[in-house]
């Protein structure tokens, strides 16, 4: 590669976000972080929330502290979505994964669709969180919301569409549903059918590093790992056979790179995911707690004062 090429990458992770500028000149690589933000969710509608409209807002302020680049991209963590109208607006605000709505969710899905089945087409450690068991959740406490749903968006893919105009959806950040087989990237049509969730209001998933779109000033739109983990994953330094990483924020994730995913009946008793990787790879992983209790009781403290 020769001359000059500036890019722009936001990580917004769920307690704060930042917009890293890089540079690659001359042979050098260097980068720098150009602006940093709080993650602030807040109840609305008697659910708890992203801020979608406030982060949306810091993103803008990042891009103009960026000045001049070629390129943007964004990752973000899994799971949740938001739903566009018809209109090509957002319906509602997407909601935090941890909501209490899908706390009796769990149960009566299984009995639709054993664990061990749902893992083996899948491959997503079953948790309530999931998308999957989001929009059983909403199915059934707001059921017009999803009637009216065109397009759902999983949240890297919303913000870009919401700089660009352009939908998108990206494989890894899909690979986090609990809809998608990893075998293929595509999405497991039999479980939606199982479930009675619309098949409709899912794009085709796109590998990382798809150009998506444009920014009115030309910088290309990219459609990058949009899954933080597999944005770490994918710049680990070591490239030994066998490796493990282990990526810490809200969630750590403990895992290994593997050429196939793993959907054994012991590996989903294990609570194990298989996530698919910015380079074709699958992240096998195990979801860890991780630094949310230290994040809240920041949060609390400082609120207090």
């Amino acid at each position: 590669m020769s001359g000059r090429a500036a890019v722009l990458a936001f990580d917004i992770g769920a307690s704060n976000g930042r917009a890293m500028k890089a540079v690659y000149e001359n042979g050098r690589l260097s980068y720098r972080e150009v602006h940093r933000f709080e993650n602030s969710p807040r109840e609305t509608g008697g659910h708890f929330c992203w801020d979608f409209d406030a982060l949306l807002a810091q993103v803008r302020t990042g891009l103009e502290k960026a000045g001049s680049f070629d390129s943007v991209a964004f990752d973000t963590w899994g799971v949740d979505f938001g739903l566009l109208g018809r209109d090509g607006k957002l319906l509602a605000p997407p909601v935090h994964y941890r909501d209490a709505r899908t706390k009796d969710v769990l149960g009566p899905a299984l009995k639709k669709m054993g664990a061990a089945e749902l893992y083996a087409r899948t491959g997503n450690q079953i948790m309530a969180i999931n998308t999957l068991f989001q929009l059983l959740a909403l199915k059934r406490e707001q059921p017009e919301l999803l009637r009216k749903a065109k397009t759902l968006l999983f949240m890297p893919d919303l913000f870009a569409y919401s700089l660009c105009g352009k939908a998108a959806c990206e494989r890894s950040i899909a690979s986090t549903s609990q809809m998608l087989d990893p075998r293929t990237g595509r999405w497991r049509s039999d479980v939606l059918e199982a479930f009675g969730l619309p098949e409709r209001i899912l794009l085709s998933p796109v590998p990382s590093g798809t150009v998506t779109g444009a920014l009115p000033g030309g910088a290309k739109v990219i459609a990058a790992a949009g899954h933080d983990t597999q944005c770490a994953v994918a710049a680990m330094p070591s490239r030994v056979p066998d490796a493990a990483f282990l990526s810490c924020g809200t969630w750590s994730l403990l895992g290994t790179e593997l050429d196939a995913p793993v959907l054994t009946e012991e590996s989903c008793a294990f609570g194990l995911s298989n996530e698919l990787g910015a380079n074709g790879k699958v992240d096998y992983l195990k979801n860890i707690i991780g630094l949310w209790l230290i994040q809240e009781s920041r949060r609390e403290w400082r609120r207090r004062g």
